[in-house]
């Protein structure tokens, strides 16, 4: 039966996301309980393509990649796929009818991914930011606000900024990983050369513009996914602070991370501020 298939698929979605990300996990959990798969869906789908790029280097990764953009729009055509990542992934974007260029840019940054090692200026950062990070963004917006285009208009500014706050801190977080597993530089401001405290700083100013923006946003959202994407933003913005304590040097030799239990007193905390509206 078709049901137990999409089933099937939802699910493997959702295995994807909490066996790849327990930060993201706990922002989708705290989401209302119909937003949960169609966004573990998105996330699936991003996973895997950013896993052709990052990991298979041993295979022909071009041809993977161009295989599983085929594979994806005709998944969207025809409402299946065998791939049940793909399945998951077109379900939701034929229910809340996501735009099939945000699909494209996404695809193109990941094509990016393969042929550049390094973004030299500023132009260069943001067209691959723009893919790889704000407009997933959009694409969970879409699912947030329920089809509502003008509520989807309105938020689009923020939620745009939050994916390139996370991709940022990202950046940032992996930038040893970066540098020496895979040879990439993305921001222009190292571009041959070392980190330094004034390059640090300069790059945490343009990371907090887009937290302070995004949060603008988030305080806009329905209350069905509002506190779980204010949890995810706390996360990140913990995760940016602690980046910012740390020297230059520290950056390039250790990856930043949040224990486990320092997780649940993000979720904790986030939660006592969100019912007495702090911050919010």
């Amino acid at each position: 039966m078709k049901e137990i298939y999409d089933r099937v698929c939802v699910k493997t979605s959702e295995f994807t996301t909490h066996s790849y990300s327990t930060s993201f996990s706990l922002g989708i959990r705290s989401l209302s309980k119909e937003l949960r798969s169609p966004i573990c869906s998105i996330y699936g789908f991003v996973r895997f393509a950013d896993e052709i790029v990052d990991t298979f280097h041993d295979y022909p990764q071009k041809e993977i990649l161009n295989n599983f953009r085929q594979d994806t729009f005709k998944a969207i055509e025809i409402g299946f796929s065998i791939n049940p990542i793909l399945h998951a992934f077109q379900l939701t974007v034929n229910k809340y009818k996501i735009p099939h260029n945000l699909i494209e840019t996404f695809l193109h940054s990941m094509e990016m991914d393969l042929e550049k090692s390094e973004y030299i200026n500023t132009e260069e950062l943001d067209t691959y930011i723009l893919g790889s990070a704000e407009v997933v963004g959009l694409m969970c917006l879409k699912i947030f606000v329920n089809g509502d285009e003008g509520e989807y208009h309105r938020l689009s500014f923020s939620a745009k900024k939050l994916g390139a706050a996370f991709q940022k801190v990202n950046f940032l977080r992996d930038l040893k990983d970066d540098l020496n597993g895979l040879g990439r530089t993305y921001f222009p401001s190292l571009s041959g050369k070392e980190l330094t405290t004034a390059i640090k700083k300069e790059i945490e100013s343009d990371i907090a513009l887009d937290f302070t923006e995004a949060l603008k946003g988030i305080k806009k959202l329905p209350p069905s996914s509002k506190f779980g994407v204010f949890l995810a933003y706390t996360y990140y913005y913990s995760l940016f602070r602690k980046i910012k304590k740390r020297p230059a040097s520290q950056i390039l030799n250790k990856r930043i991370r949040i224990p486990n239990p320092e997780k649940m007193v993000i979720l904790f905390s986030t939660f006592l501020k969100y019912r007495l509206n702090i911050n919010l």
